[in-house]
């Protein structure tokens, strides 16, 4: 099956549209407050009534309070949760409406296993990179996503750009890719030609 593609980050309209056109899957929008590209879910709203149908809508969140995020998933539209924090697999487990991606972050003592303690609908795996929470451009060691296979899908992320997402996919597999900062000219500005490559070489 062909792999699935997340563009993270999205700020405005028409970089959405053009991702979309481009052939993303998925888009990805922040509403961790301290990330540089952190979206009010009501704009995140406006964005999405413009979106073509069968377009995956993520919300990305970092150990926010349940209801909160219960009342953005309202406002905003978006049908499925990022979960980049700590968050517990009863926390994780807790959705009822929307489908659930638990984030990792992968540092030289991950232990893949931690995966199965968690039932949520894919499991995404990106670079660790002290007190931030994605979007840095750091890569990790494909191997553990390898490994991770065994306990569901898997979205790779970390440090993906248009140079390395072709080699990505062959070595790992993954059921879907997730990128925002290699497609960028700067935080939550993306680099539409970028885009383009990105998804061209992920989708062959």
């Amino acid at each position: 099956m062909m792999t699935k593609v997340k563009i993270c980050g999205i700020r405005n309209r028409d970089d959405g549209l053009a991702a979309v056109e481009f052939g993303a899957d998925a888009l990805g929008f922040v509403f961790y407050r301290r990330s540089p590209r952190y979206i009010r879910p009501e704009r995140v709203r406006e964005i999405i009534e413009r979106l073509p149908p069968f377009v995956t809508t993520v919300g990305v969140f970092v150990n926010e309070e349940r209801e909160r995020v219960e009342e953005i998933i309202e406002v905003s539209g978006i049908v499925a949760v990022q979960l980049h924090g700590e968050e517990s697999p009863a926390y994780c487990a807790s959705f009822r409406n929307v489908k659930v991606i638990k984030a990792f972050r992968v540092s030289d003592d991950f232990d893949p296993e931690r995966l199965g303690d968690y039932e949520v609908s894919a499991y995404l795996l990106d670079a660790y990179c002290k007190g931030v929470y994605g979007g840095t451009g750091e890569t990790f060691s494909w191997e553990v996503a390898m490994l991770a296979k065994r306990d569901g899908r898997i979205i790779l992320a970390g440090g993906l750009t248009p140079e390395n997402v072709a080699q990505a996919i062959r070595e790992v597999g993954p059921y879907a890719v997730d990128v925002s900062s290699g497609v960028e000219q700067s935080p939550g500005v993306k680099d539409r030609e970028k885009v383009r490559r990105f998804l061209a070489r992920a989708k062959v």
